[in-house]
């Protein structure tokens, strides 16, 4: 069975039957403004190189080339195999914050690893110790968005974790009880299901009142546990590339600090545990504090790794465009000696 990696774009396959009919349409308006000349045997007589069949070969070729170069990127597979299995396993919900301070470096030097940068890091060593659970990934800034639905792939959760950033959430801030609260319901509705929540933020909350929220995820039997990211201290929020700093009103630098007293008071409230991100023992600490959570059976899927295609089809579009480039405008002068119609 053949799959896409990004179906998507193969919405972009709309573009071949427009091209034919913008081809059409621009051929029968040429042959108009060609007819006000004199009629066309003549005006034939007059471009003796000029092909009536080569246009045509050539935008067959192109849309071919065009066809296989959409279908490279929408990443076609093969052979890919779904596997079910029953283990014991927990359900962790990931709370990312990717607000701007997150860009502000995670240790007291300031061209050290962003915080974000750091969290993701975390992250992946995390997933890796979370085989036999479930998970999903909220983002958050000034508001909360699933970026993930709870799921035992964890190589789509790895690959989602390289696409975040500050731009996926529009309102900047720092809404932590939004996400907590978008957390709780976001979990499989199984009563006896060990569930934890796992926020991972600098602690600088200006939305909310996160304790409460972690009060009630504690309420509903759910774990709530902060890794906390960046340096009392405190670092500035780098914007691009170009040596520019985050600035306040005034024009002044704004510089960012990890509120561990509002962090811990969050674990606190959550009857989970807080951890030091820059910690070398972070991920052991939150894999132990999951371990103390009771085990219950889940079903886990498995995906096998799919066959790539598309270099088949990138192979493909490169013949398409060789051909078309080696096929001229006008006549070929070695096929004009031949009469394809003679008896």
């Amino acid at each position: 069975m053949i799959s896409f990696a990004h179906p998507y774009i193969l919405y972009l396959l709309l573009l071949v039957p427009a091209i034919v009919v913008l081809h059409a349409v621009a051929r029968y308006s040429r042959r108009r403004r060609m007819a006000r000349f004199g009629k066309p045997a003549i005006l034939a007589s007059l471009m003796p190189d000029a092909s009536r069949y080569t246009p045509g070969l050539k935008l067959v070729l192109q849309l071919f080339a065009i066809t296989a170069i959409i279908i490279v990127l929408a990443r076609p597979r093969a052979g890919a195999k779904q596997e079910i299995s029953e283990v014991e396993g927990i359900e962790v919900m990931i709370c990312l914050d990717v607000s701007n301070s997150m860009l502000a470096s995670s240790t007291d030097d300031p061209r050290g690893i962003s915080r974000l940068q750091r969290a993701k890091l975390v992250l992946e060593k995390l997933f890796s110790q979370l085989k036999n659970d479930k998970v999903g990934l909220i983002v958050f800034a000034g508001d909360a968005y699933t970026q993930l639905p709870i799921t035992s792939d964890f190589t789509s959760a790895k690959m989602f974790l390289s696409s975040i950033s500050p731009d996926m959430v529009p309102t900047q801030g720092t809404a932590i009880g939004a996400a907590i609260e978008m957390a709780m319901t976001s979990f499989t509705p199984e009563a006896d299901m060990q569930k934890a929540i796992i926020v991972i933020t600098d602690g600088e909350n200006f939305e909310d009142e996160p304790e409460a929220a972690a009060k009630e995820a504690a309420n509903q039997g759910i774990q709530v546990d902060v890794i906390g990211l960046g340096s009392a201290k405190g670092a500035l929020i780098p914007l691009g590339r170009d040596g520019q700093f985050l600035r306040d009103s005034d024009g002044n630098p704004v510089t960012t600090r990890l509120n561990e007293d509002m962090a811990q008071k969050i674990a606190m409230a959550g009857n989970g545990i807080y951890v030091q991100g820059s910690s070398s023992s972070v991920v052991k600490e939150v894999s132990d504090q999951l371990d103390t959570l009771s085990k219950s059976t889940l079903e886990k899927v498995t995906y096998a790794a799919s066959a790539e295609q598309f270099p088949v089809f990138a192979w493909l579009a490169l013949l398409f465009l060789l051909a078309d480039t080696f096929i001229p405008e006008r006549k070929i002068g070695w096929l004009k000696k031949i009469n394809f119609f003679s008896k």
